[in-house]
């Protein structure tokens, strides 16, 4: 229950990073460049899937919808944060922030769906080939793509209801670069902790669910490769699946980090360099991966810079 002496807020300030000094014109530019590339290497992807008759295979619709995730992502966060960088803190409605939080937890949980997806088509196309068109056709594709992305908003709809029902009364700051759902129950003079438990165990479902899977799968695909009798098979094989495992690992590294591992005892500099770091590095290297690993987007693109 509210105090009398207590104001419902309606609009937050969020301070971004503080105590930067001299270098925070110099972070402006390297996050605007991050961003720049970010965008232009996620729709050189998209672009290439599209346009590009022999990249019409399963593995590579997957990676255009977790470009298509990756752009949704870091365009709902970053700009915001050179706003907040340029000048030194930004203030935003409430709802703004509540919806930024929404589409940030939705696309996140959305990217592990979708990792699993692929981790499937990997598994499928190096342990079970023969099967390969059946399993992977392009309407269970569009299925399970669809689902992914259902199950991803979904799965937020619980959190923004039970968030949406708090009490803001501030102090109506954010320590923090964006509305991330820790900052947001800081500023409530609400009871938090059935949000607190829904949000644990729903976010260590989505997160931990999807990459037990992967492990799973991948086990059976490194026991698969090992059967391989030659050296070269086994290498062209593994390749296939090496850039999906990195972007695996740094993804769900963090997110698991700083969502499921409970925040006792973490800083929020700590917190805050742990969400940069899926929130901008990881949307960076996944198309820097991809196109650099990647035959099939690599010959495009040479060929495409030939012409």
């Amino acid at each position: 229950m509210l105090h009398d002496n207590q104001t419902v807020i309606t609009e937050v300030w969020i301070e971004g990073l503080q105590d930067l000094n001299g270098i925070r014109i110099f972070l402006f530019l390297i996050i605007f460049t991050v961003y720049t590339v970010i965008l232009a290497g996620n729709m050189l992807v998209i672009s290439m899937v599209i346009s590009k008759s022999n990249l019409h295979t399963p593995m590579y619709f997957f990676l255009s919808n977790l470009s298509i995730s990756e752009l949704i992502f870091t365009t709902n966060i970053v700009p915001k944060f050179l706003q907040i960088l340029w000048a030194r803190k930004c203030k935003i409605p409430l709802t703004e922030c509540l919806t930024q939080l929404y589409i940030c937890g939705s696309i996140a949980a959305t990217e592990c769906f979708l990792l699993a997806a692929m981790s499937y088509d990997r598994y499928v196309a190096i342990c079970n080939p023969l099967h390969y068109n059946y399993f992977m056709s392009f309407s269970i594709c569009y299925q399970l793509a669809a689902w992914c992305w259902i199950g991803g908003f979904s799965y937020m709809l619980t959190t923004l209801i039970l968030v949406c029902q708090l009490h803001f009364c501030g102090p109506n700051i954010i320590d923090h670069f964006f509305c991330d759902f820790a900052p947001m129950l800081e500023i409530s003079c609400s009871d938090v902790s059935i949000v607190q438990l829904e949000v644990f165990i729903s976010s260590s479902l989505v997160t931990l669910f999807p990459f037990t899977f992967i492990i799973g799968t991948y086990v059976y695909i490194i026991l698969t490769i090992l059967k391989i009798p030659t050296t070269t098979g086994r290498q062209k094989s593994f390749s296939t699946c090496s850039s999906h495992l990195t972007i695996v690992t740094i993804f769900y590294g963090t997110l698991i980090t700083v969502y499921v591992i409970p925040s006792r005892g973490k800083s929020n500099t700590i917190n805050k360099i742990l969400s940069l770091m899926y929130t901008i590095v990881t949307p960076m290297f996944n198309p820097v991966i991809y196109s650099l690993r990647n035959q099939g987007i690599r010959k495009a693109i040479v060929k495409d810079l030939n012409i």
